[in-house]
């Protein structure tokens, strides 16, 4: 940790330190010190070298600091290298991402910082496929994500390179390398708060301090893994990294113990963790590249130094661009003309347990209905049928909303930590409310609120560099707002129809928006969100063309997912 420096002038040493009471309760019992107003650092005349010397060395004081290099020239980060091979993949890359691809499997073990829409998972896919097709050993593959994000990753595996991914669950975890064994998978898939069931099986007590009675640190010592199954795999991948970057943490200790010894370890992180090197530090020491940056003491005295904790900035971006890091944004010229001007991708959220009893008992309710009119063919039967289906509908729909608000918070906790910021659309009042409980430093347009509140939240999210979150109900927001400080847009629930969502998601793209707008769809599993979301997908390109079709592809939408719930009714 830096505590200050001392720094040798014409006459004297300026001392200047964090107001550590130990630290200063020295500092005034050094000879011929002073206190200088002006500057607001203490003076000690250059006669009591050895004084100040062995008072930097006691309390780790920077002594006489190098300053950074003003030679930029020397520190000219190279371009990514070139895909020369190309790989056999489902679905294809978009250049740039070919860049990144090429150093993963050059590097082996480093760090993709892509900014957030620009396809981490994709590279990091495509740069496994690579290298097993190049008959590297990197399977089976270990993925470490949040919960919200397991199936997305299995779903990944199977579209971009068609390689087998299975999710680590409790019924399987004894017996998951059996899968790869008998060719069912060759990767597996587990969230970062299931690591310590699977992989560790126990932690020794560390003890207590005999000097200051405190229960001693925790290292990765007092670990003991099952050994059986960390040497199992070949390849650690670890998504959203930036939850490693403490040291202190049983889950980064964890994530050490399973990289251990590996030849490949890609994390991806969209946080700019480069202006904090020390958040650096425990995701070096799981790629084992801190030795690679001169060794723990080296990098915190020379890049962790000074009043901001940052130093030799330029030299550091260099190193680690040099031998295990890479980010681009979406803003760059070469990137920006790569992407599509709107991108959707889609969440699938597990309920909560108490929510998927509650919508599996709600949805056998609607089954049932539709089963008690089977048979209906009147008209006025048909259209209360359809009636009381769409509130029941609803009802399912506000089951799923509150089932994967865990899910929801994660997602925002990675974009607002990344630095972005970011759109929630949500139709109910309660799941409003939940979102801006959890993130009580936001702003929100609701049907609540008058003219006036609306539009001062706009311009506090428009205008305001720290309000990072807004959180909209899709009629109230849906239209006629202009959000474009934000290339992000997330739906906890959806509308009916196709021109619902693209009014909404355009409240992010329209004039003044340079960025690709990334829409993140967030679907319970196995839940009516699923259904919705591919009838809206089925029928955008009509929808587009219909003019004033809202009732009409309404009524369509419900007619179709009482077609669907018949059908797997039957199919039970």
């Amino acid at each position: 940790m830096y505590i200050g420096e001392v720094k040798t002038m014409q006459d004297h040493y300026a001392l200047q330190f964090k107001p550590i009471p130990k630290v200063l309760a020295a500092a005034k019992e050094l000879p011929g010190r002073s206190w200088d107003w002006n500057n607001k650092y203490w003076k000690v005349p250059l006669s009591h070298k050895d004084a100040v010397a062995d008072f930097a060395k006691r309390f780790g004081l920077d002594f006489d600091r190098q300053p950074e290099a003003k030679n930029t020239s020397q520190f000219v980060i190279a371009p990514l290298p070139a895909l020369e091979t190309p790989i056999p993949l489902k679905r294809p890359l978009f250049h740039f991402q070919e860049g990144g691809v090429a150093y993963m499997m050059q590097k082996r073990r480093c760090i993709s910082g892509d900014d957030m829409g620009m396809g981490k998972t994709s590279q990091a896919i495509a740069a496994l496929h690579g290298l097993h097709a190049q008959g590297e050993a990197v399977y089976p593959a270990l993925v470490v994500c949040p919960s919200s994000v397991k199936i997305n990753w299995q779903r990944e595996f199977a579209t971009v390179s068609g390689a087998k991914a299975i999710v680590l669950t409790d019924s399987i975890k004894n017996t998951f390398p059996e899968y790869y064994r008998a060719g069912m998978a060759q990767i597996f898939i587990v969230n970062y708060e299931s690591l310590k069931k699977y992989f560790v099986d126990h932690i020794d007590d560390p003890g207590i301090n005999e000097e200051t009675g405190k229960k001693k640190k925790l290292t990765i010592k007092h670990f003991h893994f099952k050994e059986k199954y960390l040497n199992f795999f070949k390849t650690v991948v670890a998504d959203e990294a930036h939850r490693l970057k403490s040291l202190a943490t049983i889950t980064t200790k964890i994530v050490k113990g399973i990289s251990s010894g590996k030849e490949n370890i890609l994390l991806l992180t969209g946080t700019p963790v480069i202006n904090k090197p020390q958040d650096l530090v425990a995701l070096l020491g799981i790629m084992d590249h801190m030795k690679t940056l001169g060794g723990y003491q080296h990098f915190m005295k020379h890049y962790c130094g000074g009043p901001r904790e940052a130093s030799n900035l330029l030299e550091l971006n260099y190193n680690l661009n040099k031998h295990c890091f890479y980010r681009r944004n979406k803003t760059d010229k070469d990137i920006i003309q790569d992407l599509p001007d709107k991108m959707r991708q889609k969440i699938i959220c597990q309920l909560s347990k108490e929510a998927r009893k509650e919508y599996n008992d709600a949805r056998d309710n609607v089954a049932a209905y539709l089963a008690k009119y089977k048979n209906s063919t009147t008209h006025e039967i048909e259209k209360s049928m359809n009636a009381e289906v769409l509130m029941q509908i609803g009802v399912l729909k506000n089951i799923s909303a509150r089932g994967k608000l865990k899910d929801v918070f994660d997602f925002i906790h990675d974009t607002l930590d990344s630095g972005q910021k970011l759109v929630v659309f949500a139709s109910l009042t309660e799941i409003i409310a939940a979102v801006q409980k959890e993130f009580p430093h936001s702003v929100r347009i609701t049907g609540q609120d008058d003219t006036n509140q609306k539009q001062a939240a706009i311009d506090r999210f428009q205008q305001d560099p720290e309000m990072k979150l807004i959180v909209c109900n899709l009629k109230a927001a849906g239209v006629g707002v202009t959000l474009t400080a934000a290339s992000n847009v997330a739906f906890i629930e959806q509308g009916w129809h196709s021109a619902i969502m693209d009014q909404a998601e355009d409240r992010c793209f329209r004039i003044g928006q340079k960025n690709n707008v990334m829409c993140t769809y967030f679907l319970g599993e196995d839940t009516i969100d699923e259904d919705i979301y591919d009838l809206i997908q089925e029928k955008r390109e009509i929808a587009n063309t219909v003019s004033g079709a809202v009732d009409e592809f309404e009524t369509t939408t419900v007619n179709s997912l009482i077609k669907l719930f018949t059908e797997k009714r039957d199919a039970r």
